[in-house]
């Protein structure tokens, strides 16, 4: 079974995509498993923050490090990638489906805001992945 950990500031947005189609389907027979998980279960402070302003300066915001980290820290199986979903990332193309389906378990970051605060990167990621060139 594929066990596929996605960390994410808005889990109910993926309800309806997984419980329906070919991903139910898979779920139900037991070939597939996804779970969802709130980074914003990992905060600390009293209004569970997970952005700030860039390290370095300049606008925007990135997510902190901390709740992501403790996340990772709390679901990462030894061993289990960890692919930030980012638009420097790898395209995502049928190779890497083959890629990703041959693995046991893996954990998706989708980043949100700016992007990820870079010791995330540096400390936790193994690779990235862009779902193609566009802006929504």
């Amino acid at each position: 079974m594929l066990h596929i950990d996605i960390l994410t500031l808005f889990p109910e947005m993926f309800q309806g995509p997984f419980t329906e189609s070919m991903l139910k389907r898979a779920q139900a027979k037991q070939l597939l498993h996804i779970a969802l998980h709130n980074i914003r279960d990992y905060a600390t402070d009293k209004h569970h923050t997970t952005d700030d302003t860039p390290f370095g300066g300049g606008g925007g915001m990135v997510m902190k490090p901390e709740p992501l980290l403790a996340a990772l820290e709390a679901l990462r199986a030894a061993g289990s990638p960890v692919y930030l979903l980012s638009p420097q990332g790898r395209r995502f193309d049928q190779h890497m489906v083959g890629e990703l389906a041959a693995l046991p378990r893996f954990v998706l970051v989708c980043g949100r805001y700016e992007g990820v605060d870079e010791r995330v990167r540096q400390l936790a990621i193994t690779d990235e992945i862009s779902i193609g060139d566009y802006v929504l």
